[in-house]
């Protein structure tokens, strides 16, 4: 398309005059800008459609806007599909709307499940990517199954997509003789977006295919570019900014439980709590939230993961709402991946908040955010998860981050974060970049930390740097990324594998597209080579990996790989030899059967600091995703590792950890959810059961029961973990209550 190579200066987008424009009867309108981009003005209406899922209303009745051919994006760019989607679009003084007719030649295999909100994504699914700002710095990305539930996406250039944000807006869809139909009103109020005579936003429309797995959208989504680059324009007149208010007070109380002996538990222990936060739009372009002692009990429960012999700390993603929420504003370029910073802030470091305040906004070309918390987990006794090493004291943390926006998702930015704790701090400060020249794209970061440790003793100060290169076309792929840390820099804001270190690693794969009339089950054979290098100055060795391999894909979302590697892993001074062979594959074998697994033997090393010594791991992975009924949705995970000596001396260690899950949705707002997870090198099981009440974000009432079991013998005195029989040794009721209220 050439609309995805345009510049997206407001001043031309506005100035531009359309041309070869075609109206619907409505007046909604497809035409061109003179660069190419395709322009849409959608009517203004006076009379809402209601959202119900049927397109009966007067505001659809008019042809659906002429997009053409849609063509798919992933797994494979280019295709065209049988089924047809049609769309209509329109506003008024207050909201979006969207409207979407998917044709499909057999609409009895369209896929569609009752789920929770952001759990339907094995389904059919419609949906649009809408800039609000027009800058290519960020979309906000909406998707609706055949049965109305919803799930939406914070896409930016830096952080990629962010899955955490639940924006409160309105869906409906119905299945129908012709395949499905989808509504959607979308709130102005509930994004950040420009106010004025005329606003100039962008916009994609896509369409994913379950049984087939293919993902299609309308502009094209040139290969090598990112579909925030391919937005067409979408026009407005005449918007005011409205006065968006949002509070939401919350109600939480527990009841927890210890076993003292093998006779009974220790008396109860309750915790109601109540507290409130708030969303304010300042500006329409500025949002404040802010929370006074927030209740941040986890809804969603951790899923077990094996942790024996782990080099680096175990990463468990952020779950509290107030933190989830715009937080891919914050990421650093190079971020994430196979990068050893996972994230910039990791905001699971800020355990128990008495507050916390964000401001997120848009001014011209310049995205800003700021995060500030009072944290008092560092204070509390060792019983209450504190360190017990700082009574009393509190951890304030800040953080703040500007982006300058450049051409399409091309950025300068800079990021501050600060930490104080007693005596001592962590600053640090950074600046990162990202561009893209057609089919090449580059990212580079640069930080300076300085810190001081609680006691006030100087603690060192470091530096840490990234580049990234990427090149990418339909059939060739080969990334690049090279990484410094010194060993003094420290970063308590972020997720950081390791300090002292510099490495850099390479991935290469070329793809091959059988012929699709002889074998339509294959779409592309892709073999590749991941390679590392580096020295790490901590363990004194240095450090290899060459990682050869091949991946298949298929149709119903099937994909096989095959792989093996060979190198060297650093660990106390030695640079140890290490070999590997793995296969993995997933497939949506049937409407009702997900599965997926992976298994792998390798020569591995023991990180044992005394003494570490090399072995022959075996790891194994199953996963089974059932839907026998609609809205019946069960899940199995099994993990089995095991360790053992070179030439028969023995087994070091053979961890189980078994994930399992049901849930039953009676519609889109109720449901009902039990967990059981088993560990077997801590000998514990988790069971976790809820009841949920979803009526839209920020209006939900829960109502959960989770115990933990452990093997434990008693003594006559103490309990002694590990031998006798699983004994419920911890349990607790809570309800959690909240509710909107949308001044």
């Amino acid at each position: 398309m050439p609309g995805c190579r345009v510049a997206l200066a407001l001043v031309s987008v506005l100035g531009a005059a359309p041309v070869g424009a075609r109206a619907a009867p409505s007046g909604a309108v497809l035409g061109a800008l003179a660069d190419g981009t395709p322009l849409l003005e959608p009517p203004r209406l006076e009379r809402p459609p209601l959202i119900d899922g049927a397109l009966d209303d007067p505001a659809w009745q008019s042809p659906p806007l002429p997009l053409g051919e849609w063509v798919s994006y992933n797994p494979l760019n280019g295709d065209r599909i049988a089924q047809r989607t049609e769309v209509w679009v329109a506003y008024d003084e207050a909201a979006f709307y969207f409207a979407f007719r998917c044709h499909d030649p057999e609409p009895e295999a369209v896929r569609s499940t009752l789920s929770r909100r952001d759990q339907m994504w094995n389904d059919d699914w419609v949906g649009l990517s809408l800039d609000p700002f027009g800058n290519s710095q960020a979309s906000h990305d909406l998707f609706v199954n055949p049965a109305g539930v919803q799930a939406d996406i914070l896409t930016t250039p830096s952080a990629g997509e962010n899955t955490a944000p639940d924006w409160v807006w309105e869906s409906a869809g119905r299945r129908t003789d012709a395949g499905y139909e989808v509504e959607i009103r979308l709130p102005f109020r509930s994004i950040r977006m420009a106010s004025g005579d005329e606003v100039a936003l962008g916009i994609l429309f896509w369409r994913r295919v379950s049984r087939l797995g293919i993902s299609v959208s309308w502009p094209e989504v040139v290969p090598g570019s990112s579909f925030i680059e391919c937005h067409s324009r979408l026009l407005l007149r005449d918007v005011e900014r409205p006065f968006a208010l949002d509070v939401i007070p919350s109600v939480t109380y527990a009841r927890n439980q210890t076993r003292a002996d093998p006779s009974g538990f220790s008396p109860a222990e309750s915790d109601p709590d109540v507290g409130a936060s708030v969303k304010y739009g300042v500006t329409a372009s500025t949002m404040l939230d802010a929370t006074v002692n927030p209740d941040f009990s986890q809804v969603e429960s951790d899923a077990f993961q094996v942790e024996v012999n782990r080099r680096f700390p175990v990463f468990y993603p952020e779950k509290r709402p107030f933190f989830m929420e715009g937080m891919g504003t914050f990421e650093l370029a190079g971020s994430g991946g196979d990068a050893n910073m996972r994230t910039a802030v990791h905001t699971r470091r800020i355990v128990d908040p008495r507050w916390g305040a964000k401001v997120t906004g848009t001014a011209g070309r310049v995205t800003y955010a700021t995060l500030f918390a009072d944290d008092r987990a560092p204070g509390l006794p060792e019983a209450d998860g504190g360190p017990s090493d700082y009574p009393g004291q509190r951890q304030f943390f800040g953080v703040a981050r500007a982006v300058y926006g450049l051409r399409k998702s091309d950025y300068v930015g800079v990021l501050v974060t600060d930490t104080e704790l007693a005596a001592g701090h962590n600053r640090v400060a950074a600046a990162d970049g990202s561009f893209r020249f057609g089919h090449h794209s580059w990212s580079t970061t640069l930080l300076a930390s300085d810190s001081r440790a609680p006691d006030g003793t100087p603690a060192g100060s470091g530096l840490g740097a990234q580049s990234f290169y990427a090149y990418d076309t339909r059939t060739l792929v080969a990334v690049a990324q090279v990484e410094h840390y010194d060993r003094e820099f420290q970063m308590d804001t972020a997720f950081l594998n390791r300090t002292g270190i510099t490495i850099g690693w390479a991935y290469s794969q070329y793809s091959f597209y059988p012929d699709a009339k002889k074998r339509p089950w294959l779409k592309r054979i892709a073999p590749f080579v991941f390679t590392r290098h580096g020295w790490d100055e901590v363990q004194g060795a240095r450090e290899s990996l060459v990682l050869p391999g091949i991946r298949f894909f298929f149709t119903r979302q099937g994909w096989l790989r095959f792989d093996g590697g060979w190198g060297h892993d650093p660990w106390a001074g030695q640079a140890f030899p290490t070999r590997t062979l793995r296969a993995m594959g997933g497939a949506q074998l049937t409407r009702w059967l997900n599965l997926y697994g992976y298994t792998s033997v390798s020569r591995a090393v023991y990180y044992d600091d005394p003494d570490p010594f090399v072995g022959t791991e075996w790891s194994h992975q199953l996963k089974l995703g059932l839907q026998p009924r609609d809205g019946l949705n069960l899940s199995a995970a099994l993990n089995r590792v095991t360790f053992d000596r070179l030439e028969g001396q023995g087994r070091v260690y053979a961890v189980t950890v078994l994930n399992g899950r049901a849930s039953y949705q009676f519609d889109r707002h109720l449901a009902v959810r039990a967990i059981v997870q088993w560990d077997s090198s801590d000998k514990r099981v988790l069971t976790d059961l809820l009841g949920s009440f979803e009526l839209r974000p920020g209006t939900v009432a829960y109502l959960g029961y989770g115990s933990i079991l452990e093997q434990n013998q008693w003594d006559g005195e103490a309990w002694r973990p590990g031998t006798g029989a699983y004994r419920t040794m911890q349990r607790g009721l809570f309800v959690k209550l909240s509710y909107i209220h949308r001044f």
